[in-house]
């Protein structure tokens, strides 16, 4: 590095660090160019951290982290489902305090963004609307209809004046400085017509009559009436952002997605630093002047909560981790890229714009503003060559697909693409295995057959409307006679649900999945009957409930057709027949992952058969010594949940792989706070046939590339 570009970055580290306090009483309004904050126009890069999705253990050191990355803002969204499991009864405890974390934020002196939504997508079950809402008659969710508007006004009112209680929006001297109400609408709002249009008009206006006094975004919603703002997400806003929808709005991105979220059978997606870095620094040269990374920490999707065949870890390629560690080069690039654009901020803000060509596929983007001031974006659109460019009678190299700046029009001090922060790579260590037959004890599901049943229906019943969401489990039984005639019968399923186990007789002979790609799926299955009545159980499975698109609320998941083929001529159809139904499994209403519950089933030694499906494990174990993270490797085991210490820390299938041959997911985050020093209760509850005798428990650490040294904090 030259001495002067040295000499420039240790000033602007100073200039950084001089404009990083922030003060209360902030009174927050918006022009053309960008928020105003007590006065003064504001340049803000934000995170995405959820609350839920990580521990409040945690919440600290994550939100230091971001800030120490050149994060202002922490951006999060609000979970109804768990604000609000049963109507008009609150929970904002443990996880859920939101409070406490916006509390956090602050302390920090960080922004806040407050997206209440509260439909939030954001691949959690349901969209995060609480499955009792399915219930209210004439209901239809996200459009002009009396009863949902009821609820969603309730709920959003509840937010907002839980946050002003405590004196949390910026204009109480809080650290909130945005609200965000409904979430991407414009991809429904065609499917409920006049309605659509109406209704975004009427969420708009129920946001700004709460009086929250700071403004309100929609993302991705070009006809957000004023004075809320729209804003845009996606990876290339720079590029796709038809911009504000008035000239008095300012440019906003309230999503720039570090990665994607993966599903069972799916690869994950890793974007690159520099293309992040390239997007953000085009979206700025345009007159952005407000960035979210989402996700800039992912974390974990406990329990039940991730959306259909949505993986437990999300978004893991983040500047931070699922475990809270740094994704480097990603944070540091990103880090070094927020420090030249904030030195940059009076002419950004200040000055006039300029843009004009300076080759073929090269754009130059220049603000000037009184007394000298000046900062030049060069951009090279080509993908695949370097591109020399002549701007201000100098020559700059520009590597493909880069943004060069320079903060004073002579200097080029930072091009996207060029990447001087060292990458690391996560390690694991074992630290035990569960590998000796007497650490363990089991517990076998029994099997249910009709007349074990006491809910009984003439057709298939939808799934979800069934179980309530109380289980992701439900039995489908039916018994039945065959006449002599059926020879090698072939059982034939079909199932908009996401899993199903087939029993014939209460033996285990086959399962069958779809995909999050296809809406359904079907198997066929040879089986063999018994002269006389024979049983057949099916459970069917759900993985998460869906997170979007219009008429949520009727969503249709389960059996669908159910047929024995006993010849080409000859079928039984069972589709509208008597069904026998049995919601969730019997250790789950036992609660057996929890300590009191566990002598109201009968455990014993682990047998050696090859009937293991539906399957409990218990064992315990004492937490490794030290702070670093701790996951446990579940790659011998092939579908179901685990808790530890009664929390489950979510579903696992590792048997669903990818079409590279692997598992999406093998390491499951266990939380140091779920942990006592010693005696710790694991619960497995396995679907297929894994073999506990192979889970193991690891720390997680990082180690820099070409580095025999590791680390799990924040690098000093």
């Amino acid at each position: 590095m030259k001495v002067r570009e040295m000499v420039w970055w240790w000033w602007i580290y100073i200039a950084v660090a001089v404009q990083a306090s922030i003060k209360g009483e902030d009174y927050v309004t918006y022009d053309g160019r960008s928020l105003i904050i007590n006065g003064q126009r504001k340049l803000l890069f934000s995170g995405s951290i959820h609350y839920p999705r990580s521990t409040p253990q945690m919440w600290s050191s994550l939100i230091a982290k971001a800030k120490e990355g050149g994060v202002d803002v922490i951006q999060t969204y609000v979970f109804w489902n768990l604000h609000e499991p049963q109507p008009g009864q609150y929970d904002f405890s443990g996880r859920y305090d939101l409070v406490k974390f916006i509390k956090e934020i602050q302390a920090q002196g960080l922004y806040a963004c407050l997206r209440i939504g509260p439909f939030i997508e954001s691949e959690w079950t349901y969209g995060g609307f609480p499955f009792w809402l399915h219930d209210v008659p004439g209901i239809v969710y996200r459009t002009d209809n009396e009863p949902f508007k009821f609820y969603m006004q309730n709920f959003t009112r509840k937010i907002v004046n839980l946050m002003k209680s405590e004196g949390l929006y910026a204009s109480q001297g809080g650290p909130i400085i945005l609200s965000q109400i409904e979430n991407e609408y414009q991809n429904v709002e065609a499917a409920f017509h006049e309605k659509g249009p109406i209704y975004v008009k009427w969420a708009a206006k129920m946001g700004v009559e709460l009086e929250t006094g700071v403004p309100w975004v929609m993302c991705k919603q070009t006809d957000a009436p004023d004075p809320v703002i729209n804003t845009c997400n996606g990876m290339r806003c720079g590029e796709t952002f038809g911009g504000p929808n008035s000239p008095n709005k300012p440019s906003m991105w309230t999503e720039n997605w570090t990665s994607f979220y993966q599903v069972y059978g799916g690869e994950p997606y890793i974007r690159s630093a520099e293309d992040i870095a390239f997007h953000v620094a085009l979206f700025i040269a345009k007159k952005g002047s407000y960035i979210n990374y989402y996700m800039y920490h992912g974390g974990t999707n406990f329990g039940r909560t991730s959306s259909a065949y949505v993986i437990t870890s999300y978004y893991d390629q983040a500047p931070l981790d699922e475990y809270g560690l740094l994704r480097q080069p990603k944070w540091g690039h990103l880090k070094k890229l927020h420090i030249v654009i904030k030195n940059c901020f009076t002419p950004l803000l200040q000055g006039v714009q300029s843009n004009f060509s300076i080759g073929p596929l090269q754009q130059a983007y220049v603000y000037e503003e009184g007394m000298g001031a000046c900062v030049a974006f060069l951009v090279n659109n080509d993908s695949t060559k370097n591109a020399t460019v002549q701007f201000q009678n100098n020559s700059f190299e520009l590597l493909p697909k880069s943004i060069g700046i320079l903060p004073d029009c002579q200097n080029m001090v930072f091009n996207t693409a060029k990447v001087s922060t060292k990458p690391n790579k996560r390690i694991t260590t074992l630290t035990k295995m569960f590998n000796e037959v007497d650490m363990w004890k089991e517990f076998k599901e029994d099997i249910p057959n009709f007349l074990d049943t006491s809910l009984r229906s003439n057709s298939l019943l939808e799934h979800m409307n069934t179980t309530q969401d109380k289980s992701d489990y439900l039995w489908y039984t039916f018994s039945f006679q065959p006449n002599s005639t059926c020879s090698q019968p072939v059982l034939h399923v079909e199932s908009l649900g996401h899993v199903v186990h087939a029993y014939i007789n209460t033996i285990f002979i086959e399962a069958g999945h779809g995909s999050h790609d296809t809406k359904g799926f079907s198997m066929d299955i040879p089986i063999t009957l018994i002269d006389g009545i024979n049983n057949v159980s099916i459970l069917s499975v759900m993985v998460g409930l869906p997170d979007s698109g219009a008429f949520l609320e009727s969503r249709y998941a389960g059996l669908t057709k159910v047929t024995i083929q006993c010849s080409e001529s000859y079928i039984y159809d069972f589709t509208n027949y008597t069904w026998g139904y049995q919601i969730g499994l019997e250790g789950e209403k036992l609660q057996v992952f929890k300590e009191q519950s566990l002598e109201e089933v009968e455990w014993s030694e682990i047998d050696d058969s090859t009937n293991k499906s539906l399957t409990w494990y218990k064992t315990t174990f004492d937490a490794p010594i030290g702070d670093e993270p701790i996951a446990l490797n579940m790659s011998s085991m092939q579908k179901g949940e685990v808790w530890v210490n009664e929390q489950s820390i979510g579903r696992y299938w590792v048997s669903f792989l990818t079409s590279k041959g692997n598992p999406s997911q093998t390491l499951y985050h266990v939380p140091r706070s779920f942990l006592n020093p010693t005696g710790n209760l694991l619960v497995v509850l396995e679907e297929l046939n894994g073999d506990p005798l192979q889970i193991s428990l690891n720390t997680i650490s990082l180690v820099n590339v070409n580095s025999p040294f590791s680390y799990h904090h924040l690098p000093q």
